[in-house]
């Protein structure tokens, strides 16, 4: 079933046929689609108010202070920089596919997908922070940073450090930078392990190495958090379940799952190419009899190319690259 679904992919884009470009079905894909960018701006909207949104202020007493005395230190990680791991480096790879396949519905699917990924995540994030305002492991410093801790009548703090400062210090649940980093790098993840074919069955490891990569530089931002003491262990354990658990659901929401055979496209491709007819011709024309393996030229060819998440099909095309831009066959 696998040699078929990529002969099949081959011949289909050797024929013609699975060329969707930016020029031929970008316009009528962004109109099908624009309610969801309408709603990844009011997430945009949302995220915003939420990060103006003062954080509860927890009651912290005295005795509470022994676990909220370590340095106050810079960030190992700014923040500044998630955007671009998380987010542009993805985006990066997405379009080094497209690129390479001329197909706009991975391309988009793929940005919707991963922006739905970070935004949801963050909108979820910042509202956990906000509701439960627990305290940073450096609270003490930010909260006295002259180091003399005052106290009212009831044992709560009386702050003196900035308000700012005060404020980013009860926003410890969960970690913002390891939701965001599972979230984007968590999507590539399951991204390429569906363009890999890595649950093949054929035992290829190094497929597992790949998309092993941005789990590791995730887990690595999330240990930084905690080394910075600007986190609890647990507020990264929670964060980084946050943001894989959306990114799989967000994953899910345009590609079958990985270990599918059709997991190295969207569904979207697949419907286009039913909806057209391509499909049943492309496979008719592989296998006329829906028995007969294809010929060794074929899978020779296959085997040259490493199949790698059908990237060969776009060197095997002999059509102009005029007509491709254009989606005429």
């Amino acid at each position: 079933m696998q040699y078929k679904m990529r002969e099949v992919q081959m011949r289909e884009f050797q024929l013609g046929y699975g060329v969707h470009t930016v020029r031929s079905h970008g316009a009528s894909l962004a109109k099908t689609h624009m309610h969801d960018w309408l709603i990844l701006l009011l997430l945009v909207v949302i995220e915003f108010i939420l990060y103006l949104t003062p954080p509860f202020y927890r009651y912290v007493g005295k005795d509470m202070m022994t676990n909220l005395k370590y340095p106050l230190l810079d960030n190992t990680v700014p923040v500044w920089t998630v955007p671009i791991y998380a987010v542009l480096l993805p985006v990066v790879i997405f379009l080094f596919v497209y690129f390479r396949r001329r197909d706009i519905y991975d391309l988009h699917h793929a940005i919707l997908g991963l922006l739905f990924s970070i935004l949801v995540t963050a909108v979820i994030t910042d509202a956990i922070k906000n509701a439960v305002g627990r305290p940073r492991p450096d609270f003490f410093w930010r909260c006295f940073p002259d180091g003399k801790d005052v106290y009212d009548q009831l044992g709560n703090v009386i702050c003196n450090g900035e308000e700012s400062v005060i404020k980013e210090g009860h926003k410890s649940f969960p970690s913002g930078h390891t939701s965001w980093s599972f979230a984007g790098l968590g999507f590539l993840s399951l991204y390429l392990s569906g363009k890999l074919q890595a649950f093949d069955r054929e035992g290829h490891v190094a497929k597992l190495c790949i998309i092993f990569l941005p789990l590791l530089a995730a887990s690595l931002v999330a240990i930084s958090r905690v080394d910075d003491y600007w986190h609890h262990w647990q507020d990264v354990f929670a964060g980084g379940l946050l943001g894989l658990v959306v990114a799989t659901f967000c994953y899910l929401q345009f590609f079958p799952p990985p270990y599918h055979p059709q997991g190295w496209g969207p569904y979207a491709y697949f419907r286009e190419l039913e909806e057209s007819g391509a499909y049943s011709q492309a496979a008719a024309t592989v296998n006329p009899l829906n028995a007969e393996p294809m010929d060794s030229h074929v899978e020779s060819k296959e085997d040259d190319n490493d199949g790698f998440l059908g990237l060969h099909l776009a060197r095997d095309s002999t059509m102009p690259l005029e007509d491709v831009e254009s989606g005429r066959r």
